[in-house]
């Protein structure tokens, strides 16, 4: 950029405030979120902080000092922030954005924290999303602080990975068994319950857990989950502490349980069919609608990561040189490394990774809230029509796919001779909008939680090394070698990145998903401040990639068969991780979309609008940069490198036409200004002010 092009452009005067990130996340309008943030950074900040601070991530146990993090997080609301206002929480609705706003504030301190404070959501996810109205109300109402509970909230765990060689490797492989020890005639039946557990959160203080087991008797069917209590007659073995390197500010312990239990606790229910206790839902079918939720929490905590790495590597870039022999007023002294054009380009990429993800992890979030009430909609109509089991409704949703279809089809020619009648009747069908919703919904999810964690790992390290040898140390400023290892960690939370590969490579391909997506390639083609955003660029990138998922999905190899199907995960995979590229940089897009059309009508953030809309654009122009660069590298590997192997009869033929090529020069044409965008943004970062010292202890 030259002097006087410096001279004119906007500066971004501050880091962008509370204020902005309400406007860009959605939640400038309630207040009870933003109650919920400030508690959640007044605990990260002060007692989580002086935690970590003062060494207690340097063992293994659940200290005293550690344990007061539980009282901390009772008196802020974060215990509580999870529960219906009936129960004792303070937050009506669903809760998914307002959870992710609270591990984005604690992970932005120690990840440790974050998970002890989410790990009792998780505990009683399995109930809330699948338990009985009784379970729902005993347990949720237990584990509110209130009078009620004049010894403390109880606290709970989720117990599902087993010991090795299973642990981490598959969630469908079970070596907790439940079996029947007593069932009289006209009795409740009492199951005796064998589970060891792995790597398990919250049980050094944990008062019941919620546990995956296979059926060991003819008389139970299937699996289910159970939830154990510590008072129940048998063994409530918490275990060893687990050794770990990492998030020290959780309890992990290895634990051992021989319970017996009535079999009311089965989460969900149960059926006695012919003589058999038919659990009604399977361990797979609860894990699915809590992991399907809690992924999108621990891809908050790796975006908060990134993004709290900023301050400290600006504030040590300048002050690299001061107390020795530079002088207060020359650039070695006000600027230090950052009189050097690669320190201040490496920090943007982490800036714009740590925006990018932030953008996708709330957007998942804020999916989440309104398909809950239509997953509940869809749930009563079903019965109401007398269709229930999984397979039923399954093929019921099915059949109503071209329906959907149709709707999504109005929707875009709307306004343009589109049968307004039949829109507002799609439109008023609870099952269609579920469809559409939760066609994004599998995608979202498992793309936030491998990008933000995955790619965002990688990215930790690149902010390590901006801090020189101080990120190697125990006192770095901002805790970045701390948050560097955790994230480590939170890649393999809830499935490791082959997981969330294998999901997105069947949902992906999902009709409904792909129509959306295809009309977010004319939205971002049509943007106003498009170019300014790299809106074109990623609209390049997105149509390059369709062509190439229809085509491998056309094509078929040497065997004949398919290159893109399901177990060919040297070609699925690269795809999955392509589109995440591309869902993280959508999102920052629209999120910076918001800011500029709103933000002018807010007092505080309008003084400095067009210095912070000018950078936050600089940002969405170099991340569509790297995710078209991305984008354009797989796609090309896939497309041609397996050409000359296709055998006949393929949709394509066995060389790719002309159409790539040409779609792959549109792409690279695209990246015009992008190079420029990112030098401006470099400069900003070199001007911008920062306070004096971190609102954290060192």
């Amino acid at each position: 950029m030259t002097n006087s092009d410096s001279q004119t452009a906007p500066v971004l005067q501050t880091l962008p405030g509370d204020e902005v990130r309400q406007i860009m996340w959605r939640f400038a309008e309630r207040f009870d979120l933003q109650m919920a943030v400030q508690s959640a950074r007044g605990v990260a900040r002060g007692p989580v902080a002086r935690l970590v601070a003062a060494g207690e991530r340097n063992n293994h146990e659940w200290t005293e000092a550690k344990n007061e993090l539980l009282a901390a997080f009772d008196a802020a609301g974060l215990t509580a922030a999870f529960m219906e206002p009936e129960l004792g929480g303070f937050i009506a609705g669903p809760k998914n954005l307002a959870v992710a706003l609270i591990a984005f504030e604690l992970g932005w301190v120690d990840g440790g924290a974050a998970t002890c404070s989410l790990a009792g959501n998780l505990a009683l996810s399995p109930i809330h999303e699948r338990g009985t109205e009784e379970q729902r109300t005993a347990y949720m109402s237990r584990c509110v602080p209130s009078p009620a509970n004049s010894d403390g909230p109880q606290r709970g765990a989720f117990c599902l990975t087993e010991p090795l060689p299973y642990v981490g490797v598959d969630t469908g492989v079970l070596g907790g068994k439940i079996r029947v020890a007593a069932w009289e005639d006209g009795q409740e039946p009492v199951l005796q319950v064998e589970k060891r557990g792995r790597f398990i959160t919250n049980m050094d203080f944990a008062s019941f857990v919620v546990a995956a087991v296979d059926a060991d008797d003819d008389r139970i069917k299937g699996s289910c989950m159970v939830i154990l209590e510590e008072t129940d007659p048998g063994t409530y073995d918490r275990g060893a502490p687990t050794q770990k390197l990492v998030h020290q500010l959780s309890s992990t312990c290895d634990p051992v349980f021989n319970l017996e239990v009535p079999a009311n606790r089965i989460v969900g229910g149960y059926d006695i069919v012919d003589g058999v206790i038919v659990p009604r839902f399977s361990h797979g079918q609860v894990i699915e609608a809590v992991f399907q939720r809690t992924r999108v929490t621990v891809g908050a905590m790796s975006a908060a990561k990134l993004l709290s790495a900023v301050e400290p590597i600006i504030r040590y870039q300048r002050t690299r040189f001061r107390g020795g022999d530079s002088t207060p007023g020359t650039p070695r002294h006000d600027l230090g490394l950052q009189m050097k054009e690669d320190s201040l380009q490496r920090l943007v990429d982490v800036w714009a990774t740590g925006e990018a993800a932030a953008s996708l992890v709330f957007a998942a979030a804020r999916l989440f809230d309104r398909y809950d009430p239509l997953e509940e909609q869809k749930n009563q109509t079903l019965t109401a029509q007398g269709i229930r089991g999984a397979r039923a409704q399954f093929r019921t949703l099915r059949k109503m796919q071209t329906r959907a279809l149709e709707y999504l089809e109005l929707i875009e020619s709307a306004g343009h001779g589109a049968d307004d009648e039949r829109l507002s009747a799609l439109e008023g069908d609870p099952l269609i909008q579920f469809l559409v919703q939760d066609s994004l919904a599998q995608v979202l999810c498992p793309a936030c939680k491998l990008w933000n964690t995955g790619y965002g790992a990688n990215m930790m390290r690149e902010a390590v090394s901006l801090m020189g040898g101080y990120g190697v140390t125990e006192d770095c400023p901002g805790f970045l070698p701390q948050k560097w290892v955790d994230a480590q960690l939170e890649a393999t939370y809830e499935g490791p990145e082959a997981v969330q590969r294998r999901q997105l490579s069947i949902t992906m391909t999902n009709a409904l998903f792909l129509a959306q997506f295809r009309g977010w390639i004319r939205e971002l083609s049509a943007m106003p401040n498009g170019p300014a955003m790299g809106a074109g660029t990623l609209a390049a990138a997105m149509e390059l990639w369709d062509w190439s998922l229809q085509y491998l999905q056309g094509t078929l190899d040497a065997d004949g068969h398919k290159l893109y199907r399901d177990q060919r995960h040297g070609v699925t995979f690269p795809m999955t991780d392509a589109l995440c590229w591309l869902l993280a940089s959508h999102q920052m897009v629209l999120d910076v979309t918001e800011l500029s059309n709103k933000g002018e009508q807010h007092p505080v953030v309008a003084s400095g609008l067009p210095g912070t809309l000018q950078f936050m654009r600089d940002l969405c122009h170099v991340q569509a940069a790297r995710a078209a660069g991305e984008v354009g590298r797989i796609c090309a590997e896939l497309v041609y490198g397996y050409e000359g192997q296709a055998a006949e009869g393929s949709r394509y033929g066995a060389t790719p036409d002309e159409s790539f090529d040409r779609l792959r020069l549109h792409l690279d044409r695209s990246l015009a200004g992008s190079r420029l965008a990112k030098d401006r943004a470099a400069t900003a970062l070199s001007r911008v002010m920062i306070p004096e010292a971190l609102d954290y202890p060192a």
